[in-house]
């Protein structure tokens, strides 16, 4: 992971006396997927547009390429692209004719940067096309393309899967993934989508009631909890199910088929495989499956207690 794109330190907005963003602090790093979660209302929104410069800030600051937004806006400002949900364009247009006419308000855009940001975001074919006759995929990429024009190190996007097919959706992870990487820039993404969260992005923050609950990488994120959903194939799941409930009488357990789906604490597999083996019974494998991002999600809005990771590097 490079340098820290964008940083937000103690960032608060207060509209008159309710406090909609608070004392927020996080990290955005080159190369990385930043998915910011939170249920409506939940400070999202207004977080994004302080970053974008959109919204005041009533106390903290902003940090894009160590520019602050509120004292050197200007120069914070330029390393920023992206939009909010659908991005807007002349639909009569080309979609050649929208890049070049957004390539006017800069200064040394080339025809050759315009020509690179069309292969990259997958538009070669369809670039001299009015915008109109665009898919809702193919307008994101070319919104994508308009955010990407001036090279910056930030690209914020506010529901970019919205409206989206599944397909277009795969087609939208794949291609943040890939410029992520090639462009060397820090992605700041929001969405309701979580399964789709889950898949593009490396770190994880949630937002509740304008509160940071918490910020972990994917992986720290599915290793949180070790209470898990365990799969033990038997050969006679009844007596199993009875010899395991005898012990621990508050085990949260069913039985479907042959197989045992146990809720447990994954450092008890060994005690219990022993236990079973000891009573006759033949377990033919072994399987677990850790919670769903939206499962994590729920937890943290419901005020679940969560462990700290180790070697969390945001805070």
């Amino acid at each position: 992971m490079g340098s820290a794109i964008l940083k937000i330190r103690n960032l608060t907005k207060k509209y008159n006396e309710r406090v909609v963003v608070n004392n927020l602090t996080l990290d955005v790093f080159e190369g990385e997927i930043f998915g910011f979660l939170g249920a409506n209302g939940a400070g999202k929104s207004t977080t994004m547009k302080m970053i974008t410069g959109l919204a005041s800030i009533t106390s903290g600051e902003v940090f894009i390429c160590n520019n602050s937004i509120k004292t050197n806006f200007e120069k914070a400002i330029i390393n920023v692209g992206g939009f909010i949900e659908i991005p807007e364009m002349y639909k009569n247009f080309s979609g050649l004719d929208n890049l070049m006419y957004y390539a006017s308000l800069y200064d040394n855009i080339s025809k050759e940067r315009i020509n690179n940001i069309v292969e990259l975001v997958g538009l070669k074919d369809r670039i001299k096309d009015k915008v109109k006759t665009y898919s809702l995929g193919m307008k994101q990429r070319l919104g994508i393309a308009q955010a990407l024009l001036h090279s910056p190190k930030l690209l914020v996007l506010d529901e970019p899967t919205n409206g989206l097919d599944p397909e277009a959706v795969i087609e939208l992870r794949r291609f943040l993934k890939k410029i992520a990487i090639k462009e060397k820039i820090a992605i700041f993404i929001s969405s309701h989508n979580l399964p789709e969260m889950e898949l593009i992005c490396d770190t994880i923050g949630i937002i509740n009631n304008g509160i940071l609950e918490q910020i972990r990488s994917i992986d720290q994120l599915k290793q949180y909890d070790n209470n898990q959903q365990i799969l033990l194939k038997v050969n006679f799941p009844n007596y199993a199910g009875k010899i395991l409930l005898e012990k621990y009488k508050n085990l949260s357990m069913s039985i479907k088929k042959n197989t045992l789906n146990i809720q447990l604490d994954t450092s008890l597999i060994p005690e219990i495989t022993q236990l079973l083996v000891q009573n006759g019974i033949l377990i033919y494998s072994i399987s677990s499956s850790n919670k769903s991002l939206e499962d994590i999600f729920l937890d943290t809005i419901n005020k679940r207690s969560l462990p700290a990771p180790k070697g969390a590097k945001n805070g």
